[in-house]
């Protein structure tokens, strides 16, 4: 099922960061948001999470089985990268295949550290790994390739794409670059109106 957003409103106090936002979200595909800093990307996907409460309008069609890419890591930082991983994933998930996922994404000789002790750009692909073998109908992601060389970022991009066939991916983004790279829908907001 799509998730459908129709007149969408959210304010902050005195602040209107969405108003009457309109937009469609294909089920299992990827869809990206983007716009100008400020215009209320992080906020629209904070309350598809259900993270915070839309002051109006309606949503319907969001999975109730999500995992996320915060802007923040959020990782625990004192559990090494498997580990970090581990605290999502089901049981039947062996201990290998989440491994085999973080060698993908270039962390093999990482793996063992306490994330503390990781770069950023490492930091962030654990994020991404835990996102991607957490149980999961629909995947966040708010600007998952932040702080990633553009090796390292096209690689990444390569392994998002390969492990979430079959799933909704929705990506927050500043680079027009990401979205043409991966494919899927655009929807940009420009302060407070949608256009896709």
């Amino acid at each position: 099922m799509d998730i459908v957003i129709s007149g969408l409103t959210k304010r902050y106090g005195e602040k209107t960061v969405l108003e009457n936002f309109n937009a469609v979200i294909p089920e299992k595909k990827m869809t990206f948001i983007m716009g100008p800093s400020g215009c209320g990307k992080t906020t629209l996907i904070n309350i598809l999470m259900g993270l915070i409460e839309k002051d109006g309008g309606t949503i319907t069609g969001v999975p109730s089985l999500k995992s996320t890419v915060f802007q923040e890591d959020r990782l625990c930082e004192g559990f090494n990268a498997i580990s970090n991983v581990r605290l999502v994933c089901e049981n039947k998930v062996k201990n290998q295949d989440i491994i085999s996922h973080l060698e993908r994404i270039g962390l093999e000789n990482n793996i063992l550290k306490p994330v503390i002790e990781l770069s950023g750009g490492m930091r962030r692909r654990v994020a991404v790994v835990r996102a991607v073998l957490a149980k999961s109908d629909i995947i966040f992601m708010d600007e998952p390739f932040k702080g990633l060389d553009e090796k390292t970022k096209e690689k990444t991009m390569q392994y998002v794409v390969d492990n979430t066939k079959g799933k909704t991916v929705v990506i927050v983004t500043h680079d027009i670059d990401e979205a043409n790279t991966l494919g899927g829908k655009i929807i940009y907001m420009n302060h407070f109106k949608s256009v896709s």
